[in-house]
């Protein structure tokens, strides 16, 4: 039984089969403020091959009334099961298909989503489908490769709007007609109804004119800071129809920020859907505001890369998002007068650390990944797709060059505007621009899994003159369980010379004297261009960013790096070398206190406060997990002490003192540092500067309840504050986080025993109920947590389901005990491949913690 999965296979002899002309679908969604299901009339038009053949379409619904195939009635009863309406007798030539149904509404982010805003009590939806839920809206050939035009008329409540791909007509008796979309995937139509707020502009060049839209609920309007979201988006279209010399390809441009999104955004063709917190209501540090740029360039690049030409089957997804996040990281660091041209640093920082944490797990898998089915796409938005595929895509630009990268992306979006391409499409295109082959390139880097690294070996003579200088690489083994072998990789990569600013007006900074790029391949690779020149205090490999490994220090530069990080002048190889501390915390190699130490000599002097920010996350993982646990209240201790100190210091107003306020008020401890919460939110303390607005509340509010100073009493009077859908989520979080044994057993009940919850709850419940504190409380929900994720897994939809198997996972409980339950559960429960992976993925965390443990215990010796 497929169930609603759908095999390659499957799709590749339907995509033979058949080839799909047009959909006409009727939506009637009248009731949509009382909710249930509502009226989906799809009629598609499509051609098939053979004389009858048999096929069918895919359609998730509660029920199906009419299947009427080329003028013959099919009874649904016999005709549909399995989420699939079978089509039998098919003509040769054009066949016409009606489908008559009931859809229903969801709360779990995946289909047409339905919300309602506790502020003005009214209804908001919109549309999810990629990977597979245009289904559960209307009857569709659920598969990339068989694009057609769309046409929706959709019947809503009377004054409420509906947006959609194509323009935006007037109603007529409350009924919205859309023009037909070009060719286009079922995944990237979308629907958003609701009596949104919306700002309009237009973007105007050289005589094109395009119509641009940004829309959020009205309870949100007062935050929408539209102006700044319109900027960031024309200097999107600007740079990226210069470099992909194609025309933005749909007729307007609509963001619309919508409730509960499972994901940062989605690059619906013309109507691209963006998370709403994305809508500031509280002071953000600018890191936030670099994020939130980076997503709306994303989901423009998509417009051209993904929508106008698409993958032919999910194994080429991650090129479709490791182009996008290539180039509106590109565009944020080289489009004139952006804001933020430190974006390759961002870049390092945050995606180039989720890529080398999600390369060494068990499921690590070559970049382009075997998709056999869906069940394996759905599970494969993950670190390596994204980042993992950007930081290559990066690497093959310094390898074939920016000009030619972006002519032979300039070929391939002519030469398949509206179709279906794969990796070979692209890379042929780069071959003739750049004269390079790339077919070892490409197996190399596309086709195996894993990471590589890479040490300096320098000898110099008594004077300190380099008389030898080579590059190892290191292909360190494969997780267990992952397939594939280790591979040595050619890299692009810079080699940067730095010393302490010496000049005249010596600003005490680490500055590069010399740069020296070259290509790395095979085990040892000679640099002769450094032998004779003095040897500097720093020498640092993969300087600017260029290439995708892990990158080690020879002993002399470790030694100076240590004492001097937060010196260097530039913020990207201050990046790099924070970066390489963090993997030598995560490998075992550098004890977390040790760590810590480095973190408080030199975060000081970091002024890029995305860097901060991470430092921040990344020190509490590594004191929570990594540390050994008689160490831990200690280092805790200092970590938090440190908070609080820079927290006074910081520049009044600044962003730095917003993140370290709440760096502080997530490790919070002591009863004078939790007085000093409490003050703050009662006004009887001051910190000069600090804004303790809305959502700070709430991250005060959330550390006093999890240590047991607030109750419901007091949760429930922030909550009167602010009653909001943020609101609600950040109470629930409170709420969960209790340290009692009655709040925990009501949040598993929650979350484990019904599945009435939205997807935004749900998530905000499992939050506040794993709480790095409450070790022992949570213990007794090991062997709970085995008896039911398989059972969850099986009747949740997959984003539910996903959250419960990744959040509720016993990932605190860092014991061998773990590891053994964790076995025995894989081996006795037999779970399909994506629970499988997911489980294993948790596993793997819990063994690399108690490594690392090991590692800081010995340093105490």
């Amino acid at each position: 039984m497929p169930g609603t999965n759908l095999t390659r296979d499957e799709a590749q002899q339907r995509a033979k089969l058949l080839s799909v002309e047009s959909y006409e679908i009727d939506l009637d969604l009248s009731g949509a403020q009382e909710g249930g299901t509502y009226r989906s009339v799809t009629t598609v038009r499509f051609d098939v091959a053979e004389n009858g053949a048999e096929s069918f379409i895919d359609l998730v619904a509660p029920t199906v009334h009419e299947v009427t195939l080329n003028g013959d009635q099919l009874d649904p009863a016999e005709v549909f099961k399995d989420s699939r309406i079978a089509l039998p007798g098919l003509l040769e030539g054009r066949n016409i298909l009606r489908v008559v149904a009931d859809a229903a509404y969801t709360n779990t982010g995946e289909g047409l989503h339905r919300f309602v805003d506790p502020v003005d009590e009214q209804a908001y939806l919109y549309t999810q489908f990629e990977v597979p839920d245009a289904r559960r809206v209307f009857a569709s050939f659920e598969q990339p490769d068989l694009k057609a035009t769309f046409q929706f008329t959709v019947k809503a409540p009377t004054g409420w709007t509906v947006i959609s791909n194509s323009p935006t007509p007037e109603p007529k008796d409350d009924v919205w007609v859309f023009e037909p979309t070009p060719r286009i995937s079922s995944y990237i139509t979308a629907l958003i109804v609701g009596p949104y707020h919306s700002v309009h502009s237009v973007y105007e060049k050289d005589g094109q004119s395009v119509p641009l839209g940004i829309y959020c609920r009205p309870s949100l309007a007062e935050h929408l800071d539209s102006d700044a979201i319109f900027e960031v988006t024309r200097q999107g279209f600007e740079w990226f129809q210069e470099k992909f010399d194609y025309a933005y390809p749909f007729k307007k441009y609509d963001q619309l920020f919508v409730p509960e999104f499972n994901a940062g955004a989605m690059e619906n063709a013309g109507a691209v859907t963006i998370r709403d917190q994305y809508v500031f209501r509280s002071k953000v540090t600018d890191a936030a505001y670099e994020m939130r740029a980076e997503t709306i360039l994303h989901e423009l690049a998509h417009m051209w890369f993904g929508d106008l030409v698409t993958m032919e089957w999910w194994n080429d997804l991650w090129l479709n998002e490791s182009f996008a996040t290539y180039t509106s990281i590109a565009c944020q660091a080289y489009a004139p007068d952006s804001r933020w041209p430190h974006s390759w640093t961002t870049f390092a920082n945050s995606m180039k650390t989720w890529a080398y944490r999600q390369d060494q797990l068990p499921s690590t898998h070559p970049i382009m990944a075997e998709i056999r089915d869906l069940d394996d796409v759905l599970v494969n938005f993950d670190g390596i797709t994204y980042a993992k595929g950007a930081s290559v895509l990066k690497q093959l630009v310094a390898y074939v060059g920016e000009d030619e990268f972006f002519a032979g992306v300039q070929a391939y979006f002519k030469a398949h505007a509206y179709g279906n391409t794969r990796l070979s499409d692209l890379l042929g295109a780069l071959e003739t621009t750049s004269g390079r082959d790339l077919k070892a390139w490409s197996k190399a880097w596309l086709q195996t899994a894993g990471i590589n690294v890479l040490r300096p070996e320098i000898e110099t003579d008594a004077e300190g003159v380099i008389t030898s200088f080579a590059i190892r690489q290191e292909a360190p083994a494969l997780p267990a369980g992952a397939k594939g072998e280790p591979t040595l990789r050619p890299h692009r990569i810079a080699v940067g010379l730095y010393e302490l600013d010496s000049s005249e007006a010596a600003s005490g900074k680490l500055v590069r004297d010399e740069r020296v790029e070259l290509d790395v391949d095979g085990e040892l690779t000679a640099v002769p261009q450094l032998v004779g020149k003095r040897r500097p205090a720093v020498v640092l490999l993969n300087d600017d960013d260029l290439s995708y490994a892990k990158v080690r220090l020879d002993e002399q530069s470790l030694a100076f790096v240590t004492e001097h990080l937060g010196d260097f002048e530039s913020s990207l190889p201050r990046a790099l070398c924070w970066a390489s501390a963090w993997d030598m915390t995560r490998d075992a190699e550098l004890a977390t206190r040790d760590y810590l130490s480095l973190v408080l000599s030199g975060i000081g002097k970091e002024s890029d406060i995305g860097v901060v920010q991470s430092l921040h996350r990344q020190v509490k993982l590594a004191i929570e997990l990594y540390a050994a646990p008689t160490a831990r209240e200690t280092l805790l201790t200092r970590w938090t002490d440190a908070t609080l100190a820079h927290l006074r210091s910081a520049a009044a107003g600044s962003d730095h003192q917003l993140a370290w306020a709440r760096a502080f008020a997530a490790t919070a401890r002591t009863p004078e540092q939790l007085d000093l919460l409490e003050g703050l939110l009662d006004g009887s303390q001051v910190v000069e500067g600090l804004a303790v607005d809305t959502e700070l509340r709430w991250a005060f509010v959330q550390r006093l309840a999890s240590v047991g100073r607030y109750d419901e009493s007091e949760i429930a009077s922030e909550y009167e504050r602010d009653r909001t859908a943020a609101g609600e989520r950040h109470a629930a979080t409170a709420r969960a986080s209790r340290p009692t044994a009655e709040a925990k057993a009501e949040a598993w009940a929650q979350v484990v025993e019904s599945d009435k919850l939205p997807n935004a709850v749900q998530e905000a419940v499992i939050g506040g109920f794993v709480q790095t504190d409450q070790r022992e409380l949570l213990a007794p929900y090991t062997d709970k947590y085995f008896e039911v994720v398989k059972d969850i897994w099986e009747s949740r939809s997959h984003e539910i389901a996903q959250q419960i198997a990744v959040g509720l996972y016993p990932s605190l409980q860092v014991s061998r005990e773990t590891l053994d339950k964790t076995d025995a559960w894989l081996a006795a429960a037999e779970p399909n491949a994506a629970l499988r992976r997911l489980v294993s993925e948790s596993r793997a965390g819990v063994e690399r913690a108690l490594k690392a443990q090991a590692a800081d215990a010995l340093a105490d010796q």
